[in-house]
């Protein structure tokens, strides 16, 4: 027993020296983290907030309570009102089918939920000036019905929507699938219907997860810059969204004014890390109860997951009724 104990020490020991760096290749590989986020990270945040307050606190909250600022401050909201709840409920139906269900066309769904990442942001403005613009495919009988799409909101909006949809959809996807179908298969056995099954056992055990997505989804429709740009037509004080304004700024030379404006998206930056990082650490621990499930089907489950342990009874329920969870489902 005591050669057995040696033999786990000494393996023990040379494990520990396989997979631990000397003290000094720690510091500085932790140096060089530390310098990257100081010049790329934080350099960036003070010179922002340092040059919107060059010229005093007067010259910052004058260019705040610009006309023009204000305009563009309530456009970049109204477009992220609509864009993010639309881009929501897509997000979530999309996430709910793919993870739940087989059809025909979910590789398809799923290849144009990932669309917008590989394609720029300016061609996908460009994509709809073709679609409703004068010269485009729809822009002669916009313009006999007196419908203005580009360079004006409701163009501004369509490109939010395009280039940001994929959000929430690819932050649940791949929950949705560890989690599993069958506390939803559990909930509709034991008699919920289908709205009952999503509010009471599906929204629960993704709530977390959605937050992340919504807030990501948020900050990119703010923020976005090249799709917007676009169709906007740049318009002072009618289409022109924070990033916009902070352009025209700056290439105006009113270097105060455009850090100014600009301190507003890293205000908005800033609350988006903080938000996301809550949201994150919530996530993480929503999936312990259901390690834990799955590791112990004893083990105590919270409130929203307390048709966990009748999934087995679920499942044999459901094949001596004949009829599948799923197609209950529908």
């Amino acid at each position: 027993m005591h050669v057995v104990n040696i033999s786990r020490q000494s393996a023990s020991r040379q494990l520990r020296q396989a997979t631990t760096e000397p003290a000094a290749v720690r510091w500085l590989l932790v140096a060089v983290a530390l310098a990257f986020v100081g010049v790329f990270l934080v350099l960036p945040l003070v010179a922002v907030a340092a040059q919107a307050l060059k010229a005093g606190l007067g010259a910052f909250g004058a260019a705040i309570l610009d006309p023009d600022t204000l305009a563009a401050v309530r456009l970049t909201l109204l477009t992220a009102a609509i864009a993010v709840p639309l881009n929501v409920v897509f997000g979530v139906a999309a996430a709910w089918a793919i993870a739940r269900f087989e059809f025909t066309g979910r590789s398809l769904l799923i290849t144009l939920i990932d669309l917008p990442f590989a394609v720029s942001p300016v061609i996908a403005g460009l994509i709809y000036v073709l679609l409703f613009g004068m010269q485009g495919w729809l822009g002669p009988w916009l313009a006999d019905h007196d419908v203005a799409i580009i360079f004006a909101v409701p163009g501004i909006v369509l490109a939010t929507i395009f280039v940001t949809f994929p959000f929430v959809a690819r932050e649940l996807i791949p929950l949705m699938r560890a989690q599993g179908p069958e506390e939803e298969q559990a909930s509709v056995v034991l008699g919920a219907s289908g709205w009952q099954t999503f509010r009471y056992v599906t929204l629960p055990n993704v709530k977390w997860g959605l937050l992340y997505g919504v807030i990501i989804l948020n900050a990119r429709a703010m923020g976005e810059f090249g799709a917007v740009s676009v169709v906007s037509g740049h318009i002072r004080g009618l289409t022109n969204t924070i990033p916009l304004h902070v352009e025209i700024l700056y290439n105006e030379y009113q270097t105060t004014a455009a850090f100014a404006v600009a301190s507003i998206l890293t205000l908005l930056g800033l609350v988006t890390l903080v938000a996301k990082t809550i949201a994150d650490r919530k996530r993480a621990q929503s999936l312990v109860p259901l390690a834990a499930l799955a590791e112990d089907p004893a083990h105590s489950a919270p409130p929203h997951l307390d048709l966990a342990g009748h999934a087995l009874q679920a499942r044999s329920a459901g094949a001596a009724l004949g009829t599948p969870a799923q197609e209950a489902w529908a």
